[in-house]
């Protein structure tokens, strides 16, 4: 099978005996592995299932650890790329494509984000989300099209997710865009993978067999899950959406994010509710320059401003306010 340039899409050719190489290649996968340790499962007790499950978890959690160097440097990409007004487009088919669909979405309310700003593309559209569409995942050529539908830039990053690391409509579309000139990230949960040579960086946890064998929705799905969380607030925080361990840049679209945003201002700026209110109430709800208000006993015009001088982070902000004001910060 051709990739979206015409070239071969690694793993899918045929070998001379006419057994399809796609086949061998998936058997050989660690995630497509039986699992000694939970071979007997069937006759264990809910209990039991619970602790081997519990056990099988633990060492995922050691096995994303153990990549932390290959995630730093993706948020580090992922960042640069916000900074410069571009996007970060996830890729994946199934489990993977849903997980990068959910950290997408989860952006915007958590770090005031706009919606295109993290972008989710699952194999098979939409549907996809909710019921299996089937051979969607077998399509370099739609992995492409897919990522031409959203006007993909080198600016762009595009982070590739196949827990096999063979899924040709990841491949496609990671093809597509090292043809553009976005950076790319890869994640598998097995290595080697055909996406090694794709990428600028690889993320690859080696989780091992599943619990279930082949049932990548568990091991490998709680490793995309802690990746994913980790670059998108990893990427977030390094370019000022949060003050320490808050979340500042948050919308207040409801009662209790109005609430959370004035307990936000009083802890850090050590305000009563009535300043945190109006400091608010001076920005129009926005939680970051209410802040810096609040913080640098500033006005709203004046704390925009250092605010967009400072690369929207409140610390720096508020010491370029102190400094102006020939306080120690």
């Amino acid at each position: 099978m051709s990739g979206a340039g015409g070239e071969q899409v690694p793993g899918m050719a045929g070998n001379a005996d006419g057994t399809s190489r796609s086949v061998m290649d998936i058997d050989r996968l660690t995630t497509e592995a039986v699992n000694e340790v939970s071979a007997t499962i069937d006759t264990a007790d809910a209990l039991e299932i619970v602790r081997i499950m519990n056990a099988e978890d633990a060492a995922t959690v050691a096995a994303v650890g153990a990549v932390s160097p290959e995630v730093a440097r993706a948020i580090d990409i992922v960042a640069e790329a916000f900074r410069t007004g571009g996007r970060l487009i996830y890729m994946g088919a199934g489990t993977s494509g849903r997980l990068g669909v959910l950290d997408a979405s989860e952006c915007p309310p958590t770090f005031g984000s706009e919606p295109g700003m993290v972008v989710g593309l699952i194999a098979g559209g939409e549907r996809a989300l909710r019921h299996p569409v089937e051979g969607a995942e077998d399509s370099p050529e739609q992995g492409a099209a897919d990522l031409k539908a959203l006007a993909l830039t080198s600016r762009d990053v595009v982070m590739g997710i196949a827990t096999s690391g063979r899924t040709p409509y990841v491949l496609g579309g990671l093809s597509y865009a090292g043809e553009i000139g976005a950076a790319t990230i890869g994640f598998a949960c097995n290595q080697p993978s055909a996406m090694d040579n794709m990428v600028q960086v690889m993320i690859a946890p080696v989780v091992g067999p599943e619990v279930l064998s082949g049932s990548t929705r568990l091991k490998a799905g709680t490793a995309t899950k802690l990746v994913l969380n980790m670059i998108t607030t990893g990427a977030m925080i390094r370019i000022g959406k949060t003050y320490g361990n808050r979340m500042v840049d948050l919308k207040p679209l409801n009662e209790k994010l109005r609430i959370r945003s004035r307990r936000i201002i009083r802890d850090i700026a050590g305000v009563d509710d009535s300043t945190a209110a109006a400091c608010l109430a001076a920005t129009s709800g926005h939680l970051k320059p209410a802040l810096t208000m609040a913080l640098a006993g500033i006005d709203a015009g004046h704390a925009h401003r250092l605010l967009a001088a400072n690369g929207g982070h409140v610390r720096s902000a508020v010491a370029a306010a102190l400094e102006i004001q020939g306080e120690p910060n």
